[in-house]
């Protein structure tokens, strides 16, 4: 599928797909340390999209239970409600973190990343009450939010804030991603950064930027003229677009100087101290590490699949500092030890609106081809975040 498709996209919505649309019985909560949630939007993330088009690594496969509901972006209302769940009602908005820890998984003693409050690293995903699975969308027994209806555990659950809408709601979870990328890094306001990618997440990491307070210059590479408006309207200084062009856009904007080896790409000296790779393909990896400059930081907020055709002399040679930044957790900010959904359900209470351009017109589950083929064609469709309305 994955060959074909890169010919013939619309197989990734045909009969020959690996999803279908069905109807299912109602899903009862299994315990009563259990909601049950109705889904009221849902949104299309990257990993959904690689699922379905077989892109990408192969890497989780272990850590899923079929077959599962895809969908982990989620704002719905509690309609059912376990005894041991406190300080919850039936009726109340909530939205769900997906991460399927030990607590989750009702498992006791915790693993040691649970016990280190590293959630989402939790080591026991194969195990506990539930089946498989790494994330809420990827275990049979959970379901996901492309349904009417999902369950989720007591740990999972935030209420969300009446003057935050549905549709704002909905991309708190990639907006958390972000926020947890930008909280991997100690920096100052004179520090030069580099987001690259001009999709959901590359959006949200220059907002999460902004609304932390940061002033620094922020240089974005987007790819199409609608992610470079948006970029600018949330706060990037400078706007690149990805082109064969672009190391010596950067090198004009950053005072780096390039050298042409004998083969490859350009070599950089100099650049920004902290690179943002919110793509993690092979050609934005390899990008990513030539802009950065010696001892800076690249961050791959990305999923990166098996890159190829990377040239690593750049992290050995500049000494770089590579980390990957995967979903979200117990954060420092400003003294204060918060977890990146409720640190990113303030920012969204105070300043969220203006991030409400990325959400697209929504699209039922009866019309989910055309709801993926938008997401799979952001350049024609002029779109960034697609979302299933199920209200």
């Amino acid at each position: 599928m994955r060959y074909i498709g890169k010919k013939w996209g619309s197989l990734y919505t045909s009969p020959l797909s690996s999803i279908e649309l069905i109807d299912i019985p109602e899903p009862q909560i299994p315990t009563q340390q259990w909601v049950k949630v109705k889904t009221r939007l849902s949104g299309i993330c990257g990993s959904d999209l690689a699922t379905i088009t077989a892109k990408g690594s192969t890497y989780f496969s272990p850590f899923t239970s079929t077959p599962f509901i895809l969908g982990h972006e989620i704002v719905g209302e509690i309609t059912d409600i376990g005894d041991e769940v406190h300080g919850f009602s039936i009726g109340d908005r909530v939205v769900i973190e997906p991460a399927l820890s030990c607590k989750v998984r009702e498992i006791n003693p915790p693993c040691p990343q649970c016990q280190n409050l590293r959630f989402s690293n939790c080591e026991n995903i194969t195990r506990g009450s539930i089946s498989e699975g790494v994330q809420t969308g990827y275990c049979r027994d959970t379901g996901g939010g492309w349904s009417e209806y999902v369950l989720a555990h007591k740990e999972q659950i935030r209420r969300v804030p009446d003057n935050i809408t549905d549709e704002l709601a909905v991309i708190l979870e990639p907006f958390a991603c972000s926020l947890h990328g930008v909280l991997q890094v100690e920096f100052n306001n004179k520090e030069d950064i580099c987001v690259i990618g001009g999709g959901t997440i590359g959006l949200l990491t220059v907002s999460a930027l902004r609304m932390l307070g940061y002033k620094n210059r922020i240089i974005i590479a987007a790819k199409y003229p609608h992610q470079q408006k948006i970029a600018q309207d949330f706060g990037a200084d400078v706007v690149i677009p990805p082109n064969r062009n672009r190391y010596s856009a950067f090198c004009e904007l950053t005072n780096a100087e390039s050298y042409q080896p004998e083969l490859g790409q350009q070599v950089l000296i100099g650049g920004v101290d902290i690179t943002f790779d919110c793509i993690a393909s092979s050609s934005t990896i390899d990008d990513a590490l030539r802009y950065t400059r010696s001892g800076g930081d690249v961050i791959l907020l990305g999923m990166p699949g098996i890159p190829k055709n990377i040239d690593w002399v750049s992290i050995w040679y500049k000494q770089l500092n590579v980390k990957g930044a995967y979903t979200y957790g117990i954060e420092t900010y400003n003294g204060e030890t918060i977890h990146t959904f409720d640190l990113g359900l303030r920012l969204l209470q105070n300043h969220g609106e203006q991030l409400l351009p990325i959400v697209g017109t929504p699209f039922s589950l009866r019309n989910y081809k055309q709801a993926i083929q938008t997401s799979l064609n952001t350049g024609k469709t002029n779109s960034i975040k697609t979302v299933f309305d199920v209200r």
